[in-house]
């Protein structure tokens, strides 16, 4: 039980660093929760229009994730690795650096479901990918890609409870999301013209 705990303790504080509200801040962009949506997340941060801090903060969010499960897998501890994987992404979403308001986890829990089960990783970054370019609106990308990864690792991974539970705390996360676009008033993604 200890063991669990710390290492469950371990995957959060690892999920709770917040690379947007640091990357923003090396770029001179000031507290990225005052711009645009005030998430600390790569799509807000993109929303500065500075290209560089949005990829930190992107390969930051995702490494954390893949950092976190890599770590289970390296220390032996694999059965334990779905479980950090899910400590990581509620780290994001409620980081206790920040009074537990964070992002809502889309590329920590990317990284995370890959390190996971690969194929459903790649189908939520694929998927992700293609309905950002054509839709243009990261939150019904985002949450089109969780359905599709939970419903691949449902048929062919073990642990897919873990997959799922990812799924379920970042379709919260996005609530507000949600109702504007039930709505059709949710914004579609793009630069701030400098």
């Amino acid at each position: 039980m200890g063991e669990t705990l710390l290492l469950f303790l371990a995957g959060y504080l690892a999920g709770s660093i917040p690379f947007g509200l640091i990357s923003a801040r090396l770029a001179g962009l000031g507290d990225i929760r005052k711009i645009g949506s005030g998430n600390i997340g790569a799509t807000n941060v993109l929303r500065s229009g500075n290209k560089l801090a949005a990829f930190t903060t992107l390969i930051g969010d995702a490494g954390k994730g893949a950092m976190a499960v890599g770590l289970a897998y390296y220390s032996g501890m694999e059965a334990y690795a779905p479980l950090v994987g899910l400590a990581a992404v509620i780290g994001h979403c409620y980081p206790v650096w920040l009074g537990f308001k964070g992002g809502k986890g889309v590329a920590t829990a990317i990284a995370t479901i890959a390190m996971l089960y690969w194929p459903a990783g790649l189908m939520m970054a694929g998927t992700w990918l293609l309905m950002s370019l054509v839709m243009r609106i990261s939150s019904l990308s985002a949450l089109t890609g969780f359905v599709t990864a939970t419903s691949l690792a449902a048929l062919y991974y073990e642990s897919w409870l873990y997959i799922a539970a990812i799924a379920a705390l970042s379709f919260w996360r996005h609530k507000e999301n949600i109702a504007r676009l039930i709505a059709g008033t949710e914004t579609r993604i793009k630069l701030k013209k400098s």
